[in-house]
């Protein structure tokens, strides 16, 4: 049993040396944050640009008129931003929808390559048939997201200081709804402000998130239609961008609202794909990011430690603990050194999580649209939501994960119903 404490002492320092520079990034992001702003902002010439908006929708009648509309509602010229709406394999009235609501919209049928990756490339496909100019960017959404009336004045500015692939802050639409939802919602605040904005200020890639984000002409002309068909497209595009040399930056006042799962066995579903997803990009890009990492690469180890070490120490902790707490029970060594071993390795591991998600939610408490004791409530229960990533990440490794339809139904006025806020106008971080 002293053993099993020695390797849970071990486990312990090796997933502080793997991720002990993500705490740095919080001290970088509360006192830096501003004047890294200020300095790009100073050096920016804003230029007009022409937009494209991408996006690939499933059975999404009762939200992608929300979004389309924010779209519509931008304070940036319209006369420079079309919707593409790509209705794929829809059962409903999506196309109709997106239509009336004043975007060009296209249809696809297709049972075996199922996945928004095949149907961005399929609508990037009629884009460049039917519009043979292109456009300067394009912008990547989900049907069921709505954006702030400055998001692409913003993201403009961020393109006009020179980056070509840009990612934005995703905050969550019925963040408040109940515990699923606010676990994901402390997650994505983190992810933006804790992840993506330090490595913004230190000049490194970020990573794209599953939606929201735009990518230039000169990217389209690069990576030709989209070639990003595993479970986590995003990550494959991150990994590819990262591994060829090549940046993501980030927009902090480019905010944008995502619908999350609200039952358990649906966000179940969609985070074992993300698993199985991790697992894909490991295999197929795990090589070339230890190599850039030995190139010198700091963005290639960055992400490596996201997509690797958790997962693959806690299927190491998870079995060794369980196999010598059994051998030592069987020889008769006292059980209870493992418990209380494993207890203090359970501990440390939710004190780290919560402080995490606990920063996270007060650094961003004006952007969050909920009462003051859920966003408590939220810092409380976001251990636990995370606590559940360990069955799933043992689970896809054994379970083969599919694309699968996850449905959205928190439109703006159904949101107003249940009482959620739903003043999706621009927030000014004070």
């Amino acid at each position: 049993m002293y053993t099993l404490k020695t390797i849970n002492i071990i486990l312990t320092i090796v997933f502080f040396v793997c991720y002990a520079y993500q705490f740095v990034y919080i001290p970088i992001r509360l006192f830096f944050a501003k004047r890294t702003e200020e300095k790009e902002r100073a050096k920016t010439v804003l230029v007009p640009h022409t937009f494209a908006f991408l996006i690939c929708g499933r059975d999404e009648e009762a939200v992608i008129g929300d979004l389309i509309d924010s779209i519509h509602g931008q304070d940036y010229d319209q006369s420079l931003l079309t919707v593409f709406v790509m209705a794929d394999n829809c059962s409903d009235r999506t196309a109709e929808v997106a239509r009336s609501h004043g975007a060009r919209v296209y249809t696809r049928k297709n049972p075996d390559l199922i996945g928004k990756g095949y149907a961005l490339q399929e609508l990037r496909q009629h884009i460049s048939h039917d519009y043979p100019d292109g456009f300067d960017a394009y912008f990547v959404f989900d049907a069921d997201n709505v954006l702030t009336p400055n998001y692409v004045t913003e993201m403009n500015k961020c393109f006009c200081a020179g980056n070509d692939v840009i990612t934005s802050y995703r905050n969550s639409k019925n963040f408040g709804q109940n515990f699923v939802t606010m676990g994901y919602g402390v997650w994505f605040l983190h992810e933006a402000s804790f992840l993506n904005h330090p490595r913004k200020i230190l000049g490194v890639s970020c990573a794209v998130s599953g939606t929201g984000f735009m990518f230039s002409r000169k990217v389209a002309e690069e990576i030709v239609d989209w070639p990003y068909h595993l479970l986590t497209e995003d990550i494959e595009f991150s990994a590819d961008r990262i591994t060829h040399g090549k940046k993501i930056s980030y927009c902090p006042h480019a905010e944008f609202f995502d619908e999350q799962p609200t039952k358990l066995r649906t966000a179940w579903r969609q985070r074992m794909r993300w698993a199985r997803g991790y697992l894909q990009v490991i295999r197929h890009y795990g090589a070339k990011l230890i190599k850039g990492i030995f190139k010198g690469s700091f963005a290639c180890f960055d992400m490596s430690m996201n997509i690797m070490p958790a997962y693959i120490l806690t299927i190491a902790s998870i079995a060794l603990n369980v196999t010598l707490a059994i051998l030592g029970t069987i020889i008769g060594e006292d059980i209870m050194i493992a418990v209380w071993s494993i207890l203090r390795l359970v501990g440390s591991a939710f004190g780290a999580v919560f402080l995490i998600g606990a920063i996270a939610v007060i650094t961003d408490w004006k952007r969050i649209r909920m009462s003051t004791w859920k966003k408590i409530l939220s810092m409380l229960y976001f251990p636990f939501y995370m606590a559940t990533y360990i069955p799933i990440a043992v689970a896809a490794i054994f379970i083969r994960s599919e694309w699968k339809h996850i449905p959205h139904d928190a439109s703006v006025e159904s949101l107003k119903e249940e009482g959620e806020n739903t003043d999706f106008s621009t927030h000014e971080d004070k």
